[in-house]
């Protein structure tokens, strides 16, 4: 029988797996349902798609965007996998054709929208059939407490009582610990295996700047950006129209996105985004979760997101295939008041509530002064003990302060207060608040009462936001954001530990300055790069898939670097599979070399003919 490792290198091009794929894999082979968080890039599809080579039977894959479908089945059909769709953007005899497929045994994966699986017709006929299993992509979108939660996607919670016997692979790449709860809990699967692997994404380098000439400070980022792929979020279809103008009469390849515009323009955009034939898309939140376009290099937040999550589910667009990308987020206190009013416009007060919460928490984020990427990564549950050095504020530290005595009193605070409160209540009692809730609770009793008195509440809240961000807090959003101590606290509370925090920037003086940019290949690569990735756009667009169907920029990028002279050099590239091999592997080959015969010929003409040791 065919391993699954070989499965891995002989369809996907992949030599090894990254963990915990390969487990996964496993569980799921043994019919155990499982459920995954794994960043964006990580390799969550392989979790799902190579069991469905495996078992015996279908397995369907439930997703929520009809372009996110396409892009997926196009990469798998560039494998030799049999794969299709069923959407309602399938002409007629596409449906057919499908269909026949269905009844012929001829597909090993079919994407579904969650509205078409969930049709009584649908399912009854998938009782027909063998079926391998299920898998639910974004599977946050089913909770409440996800940052896109979607009633249709509620109903999905059905297919483990109608289908008992058929594991579920659940997968998403942002969930909070209470989301992740709420998912296993509203699929039926709370005994699946859970998987975290974790939310860093270290190729990412993270900037939060002030909000100021928010214009220009966009054009000087995408300066010397010109011939990268980029996704530009804004909060409003006016911002939105307005920055893609301002963009395009300052020269940049860009292109307005929202749900205001015609289906026709939308497709057309996205189409010209994914096929690189656009290379600037600015959008609002409508724009992105179907896009699984590889080499996005950066994401720009010209306004604040609304959450955390939805902050990390945007930037992770940027860099999928792992080379070095950006997120530049543009904060100033009036977006703030954006995000709120649109919350507000609400009429469910419950969901209000928990949106704001989560707002603060993305205030803290932007005016974070410790790490970027451990204070994402400790929203997430995720504890890191060293700086990024990858970040603003790794890059350019604030002025920094012994805090070891101030963190005790805030630790030995929400310890007293018996961690049941949030952080404006614990300031309270540090600060020796006379409210009523405080008399009435007695915590004016209390030995931490008012011993922070020399402290503005100000001073305090940088304080908290900062234990928390280091993991020394967790807050709980079920609880109404209550702040309880991580085993990191205790060590600092017996005085085995000190720590240092920063002291809030003057944001009248910050820099503006764009971030960092990494290369993606080395310069004296530069040329066959451009000249692989010319070919793959030629190849790409006679089939009518988008270029990264062909192969990745990471890919490319392993060409221009190691330059394979033959099929069998050519085979140990990763992302290059035995059917793209035949498929694609002769005119590849021919570029590297013929650009090497080139280079060969440039050297000689430098060196000079040869000397004559006897004239």
């Amino acid at each position: 029988m065919v391993t699954i490792k070989e499965t891995l290198r002989t369809v996907f091009g992949f030599h090894e797996f990254r963990a915990p794929q390969q487990e996964v894999i496993e569980q799921v082979l043994a019919g155990e349902d499982v459920f995954l968080v794994m960043p964006t890039g990580g390799g969550k599809s392989l979790c799902y798609q190579i069991p469905a080579l495996h078992r015996e039977g279908l397995a369907i894959v439930v997703s929520p965007l009809i372009s996110l479908m396409k892009d997926q089945v196009d990469a798998l059909i560039a494998n030799g996998v049999r794969a299709a769709c069923y959407n309602s953007s399938l002409s007629a005899q596409e449906a057919r054709r499908v269909s026949q497929q269905l009844d012929a045994g001829e597909l090993d994966l079919l994407y579904v929208a969650p509205e078409r699986l969930m049709l009584p017709e649908f399912l009854e006929r998938l009782g027909t059939l063998k079926l391998a299993l299920f898998a639910i992509d974004e599977a946050h979108c089913i909770s409440q407490w996800g940052h896109d939660f979607r009633p249709d996607y509620v109903q999905i919670g059905r297919l483990r009582s109608l289908f008992p016997d058929v594991p579920i692979v659940a997968m998403t790449a942002t969930a909070d610990p209470e989301t992740r709860n709420d998912i296993t809990r509203q699929l039926d699967i709370q005994q699946a295996r859970v998987h975290v692997a974790g939310f860093d994404r270290p190729n990412i380098s993270y900037t939060v700047m002030p909000k100021h000439k928010p214009m220009a400070q966009l054009e000087a980022f995408l300066k010397g950006r010109r011939d990268e792929a980029g996704i530009v979020y804004a909060l409003s279809r006016n911002r939105v129209e307005q920055v893609a103008e301002r963009l395009c009469a300052a020269g940049f390849a860009a292109a307005a996105y929202h749900a205001g515009l015609s289906d026709t323009e939308r497709h057309r955009v996205q189409d010209a985004f994914r096929r690189d034939d656009l290379r600037i898309v600015v959008a609002t939140v409508a724009f992105g979760m179907g896009i699984d376009k590889p080499n996005v290099r950066f994401v720009v937040h010209y306004d604040m997101p609304k959450s955390v999550e939805s902050y990390y589910q945007e930037t992770g667009r940027a860099g999928r295939d792992g080379l070095p990308s950006e997120a530049l987020m543009l904060f100033g206190m009036g977006d703030v008041m954006t995000a709120r009013a649109l919350i507000n416009n609400s009429d469910n007060a419950e969901r209000i509530r928990i949106e704001l919460q989560k707002l603060n928490a993305m205030v803290a984020y932007s005016e974070a002064l410790t790490c970027r990427r451990r204070a994402l990564l400790a929203y997430f549950g995720e504890s890191r003990t060293h700086d990024c050095g990858n970040c603003d504020i790794c890059v350019e530290p604030p002025q920094r302060f012994d805090a070891t005595e101030a963190a005790r009193k805030v630790l030995s605070c929400v310890y007293r207060v018996g961690e049941r409160f949030g952080a404006r209540h614990v300031i309270d009692v540090l600060r020796g608040s006379q409210g009523q809730r405080i008399l009435d609770l007695g915590h004016n009793r209390l030995s931490t009462y008012g011993i922070g008195a020399d402290l503005s509440a100000a001073e305090w809240d940088n304080i908290i936001r900062q234990l928390i961000h280091l993991g020394y807090l967790v807050q709980d959003f079920t609880r109404f954001g209550a702040l309880t101590l991580s085993p990191l606290a205790r060590p600092l509370l017996k005085g085995e530990a000190h720590v240092t925090l920063g002291l809030p920037r003057n944001a009248e003086v910050a820099k503006e300055k764009p971030a960092r940019r990494g290369a993606t290949v080395g310069e004296a690569d530069r040329a066959l790069f451009d000249e692989l990735r010319a070919l793959r756009k030629q190849i790409a667009d006679a089939a009518s898939v988008p270029p990264f169907v062909v192969f990745s920029d990471a890919t490319l990028v392993a060409m221009a670097t190691a330059r394979p002279r033959d099929e069998r050099e050519l085979r140990l590239i990763g992302g290059v599979g035995d059917y793209k091999l035949r498929t694609y592997g002769a005119p590849f080959l021919a570029v590297i070399g013929r650009h090497d015969r080139v280079i060969d010929r440039l050297a000689e003409q430098a060196d000079g003919p040869p000397e004559d040791m006897y004239a």
